[in-house]
This record gives structure tokens, sequence and C-alpha cells, in this order.
């Protein structure tokens, strides 16, 4: 007997779900089952004569391994030394673009990311309008830089084209007290304020943010760190008033945070009891949960991170501290991945970079971790991608 059409189809369709064919593509694994890639990682190396960008996979389960070609030409020079400062290599706001730091050169290097996460220089370097460039700032097209030169440090903006073309923004340069030692230059995430931390004179240089981009002094900048030696800085992601300054020097086991509200026109005032103890030595580099609830500085000078958490209004409460593992002292920049889930720490003193897994204020290295960097790398600055 013939069985309806319907009937077959019918059937058909449930012997197909009970017995997949096994040559259907099957679904990649979710996080932490396996070595698929999930993003990428990049460090500046800064390595003497011509300057180079690491590059590693980032896989599922932590792991980090080296890209194919890696480490990638820059373009520019670095210095072979540390450049102790934040935010040596940024990400642009649509994550097609990576803009670093040539030290030694005096320039800026733009590299394009391609389909493999593999940087390639846009172009030649451009000038940094300034001597011994250290950090970088980008808020949407609109990019400053520090220059940390001893005797005219300053900041300088530019644009950035869709094409990864930097161009100089006239009238932008802001000079800084010679000396002064800027370290870290940073916009809050509405990209209306920006501020320039001063490790030397122990002050924050703050800014509002023109319409056309150009910078205007707050009134009563630059302002006490309420520290000495001020190095990291972040604003708070879900709180754009607020801003985090680490205090480095101190002295032993004397490291603190500094907490600030941030008004519209870019003066800073004390939240509750800052600075916030550290009870660790030399707290340089700073993140901040993407959440907003969880502080973590790295203390280069004790080889620990401290982990503390954000009240609502800002002050700042210790959970404790993590050890920097098998790389001991002398880490440097951390960054946390777009999920928040892993918080890679670059520790160019070890030549390495470590990662930890990330629960609420909780840090775990990883089993893979440390990643060795690349031969002659000095590493400053990190960028991590999803």
């Amino acid at each position: 007997m013939k069985l309806p059409r319907l009937a077959v189809l019918l059937a058909l369709a449930i012997a197909a779900a009970a017995f997949p064919s096994t040559s259907a593509t099957a679904a990649p694994p979710l996080f932490g089952h396996g070595p698929f890639v999930v993003g990428h990682a990049y460090v500046d190396d800064n390595t003497a004569g011509s300057n180079t960008i690491a590059g590693f996979d980032r896989h599922a389960d932590g792991t980090l391994t080296a890209l194919p070609g890696s480490p990638f030409p820059a373009g520019g020079a670095g210095s072979g030394a540390g450049l102790a400062s934040q935010g040596a290599l940024q990400l642009s706001d649509d994550g097609r673009y990576l803009l670093a730091v040539d030290a030694a050169s005096n320039q800026i290097s733009v590299l394009r990311l391609g389909f493999n996460g593999a940087p390639q220089p846009v172009g030649a370097p451009v000038s940094s309008d300034g001597e011994d460039p250290i950090s970088i700032a980008v808020s949407g097209n609109l990019v400053y830089v520090a220059n940390a030169g001893a005797h005219e440090p300053n900041v300088t903006g530019f644009r950035l084209g869709w094409n990864g073309v930097l161009y100089p923004l006239p009238g932008s340069t802001v000079a800084l007290p010679a000396g002064s030692g800027p370290d870290d230059v940073l916009f809050d995430p509405t990209g209306r304020r920006l501020v320039v931390a001063l490790v030397n004179t122990s002050t924050i240089e703050s800014f509002r943010v023109g319409w056309d981009g150009r910078l205007v002094a707050a009134p009563g900048s630059p302002f006490a760190a309420q520290g000495p030696g001020p190095f990291g800085s972040e604003f708070r992601p879900t709180d754009p008033s607020q801003l985090f300054v680490s205090n480095a020097h101190g002295g032993e086991g004397n490291g603190t945070v500094s907490a600030f509200d941030v008004s519209s026109s870019g003066e800073l005032t004390s939240i509750g009891g800052s600075p916030f103890a550290d009870l660790q030595t030399a707290p340089c580099w700073i993140e901040i949960s993407h959440d907003g609830q969880y502080l973590f500085a790295v203390d280069t000078g004790s080889g620990e991170i401290s982990s503390y958490a954000i009240s609502p209004n800002g002050p700042l409460t210790l959970l404790g501290s993590t050890p920097f593992g098998t790389a001991g002292a002398g880490a440097v920049d951390a960054r946390l991945s777009p999920d928040g889930r892993t918080l890679l720490v670059n520790g160019s003193r070890a030549d390495v970079i470590a990662s930890f897994a990330v629960s609420g204020g909780n840090l775990t290295e990883l089993a893979s971790s440390p990643t060795p960097l690349p031969p002659g790398a000095v590493a400053s600055g990190l960028v991590v991608t999803g």
C-alpha cells in the first residue's frame, strides 16, 4: 500500500532528527571546551631599532599561542627599554586598527588587523609631534598622544581616518610642565573629558574636550593626585564621572589608589576616604571590570595583583591580592578580555604574558600561563580582542 506523501515526508524528518548526517558541520564548542580561537592579544614590543608588535591567538580554554608571522613590523623604532606607561598600544573603537607608540623614532604607527588577526602597517608612521611618545588615548576618530620628553612634554591630537591614516589636529598640542613625566593619557567613556597623569609632579592634568577635538583645561587643573607617583588611570565604565588613579611611589607596602568625581568641565574632587590603601609596593597599572564593580591594580614592585570592590558612589574596599605567579615581580599593563572572564597581564620584565581566570574580584592563574614574549621584546601596552 502506498503511504500518503505527507506521511512519507514526516517519517523522513523524524529519521533525520534521530540519525544526523555525519557530514554535517558540528557547532563549535562553548567557552572552555577546546582550542578554538575566540580572539587575539597584542603588545607593543618596543624592540630596539625596528619596533615590532607581538600577536597571539586567544583560545577558548584561555591558552595563548603566537600568531603565524609574529612579531610583526610596526614601521618605527623602539627604544629597547621599558616605557613605564599605560596605553602604549590601543585599539580603534571600530576594532579595525592598532595604534602603537614608536618611542625611539618619536612616531605613531597604525596597523590594520587582518581577518586572521595579523596586523599590517597602514602607510608610514607619523610624527608624534614631540619626543618619547609613551601613551595613546582613542575616542571615536579622535586620538591623543602623550609625549614624555624631559624638556618639552606635551599631549597632541590627531584624527584617525576611515582608511587608518592618522592626521595631525592643528592647534591641539598642549604643553605640560618640564620634567613632569606624563605616563598615561586617557579619555572618559563619553570622549568629553581627558586626563593626563604626571608621575614626577604627583599631579593630574584634566581637560574638557571641545566640539572641535581640542582641549580646554579644567578650572583648577592640575590637581593633586593624593599620593606620590600617579601612574595608571581608568574611568569607571559604568559611571564616566568616576576616575581612579594608582599611586606608585609611596614606598614598600605603601601603595594607594585615588578615587575622584569628575565634573562636566573636568574638575576633580576626592571621593570618600581617598586615597585607598593597597598594602603592596608600586601599584602602577589598573583595570576595572566591565560591570564597574571591581578594580585590579598591578603591583609591579611586589609581584602581586590587588583586587578592590567599588561601591556605587566610588569608595574602594580592598579584597586582597593574588601573586603574579611564576613570572614574579615586574608585571606591567593589564587588560580584561571583552567577555570579562580573563585578565591578561604583560609581565615584560619576565618576558611573558600571564593569564588569570576572573570570578568577581577573585583571580586564578590559568594552567597554561605564562606565555613567552618574543626574544628582544621589552613589551609595553596590551590590547585584547574578542
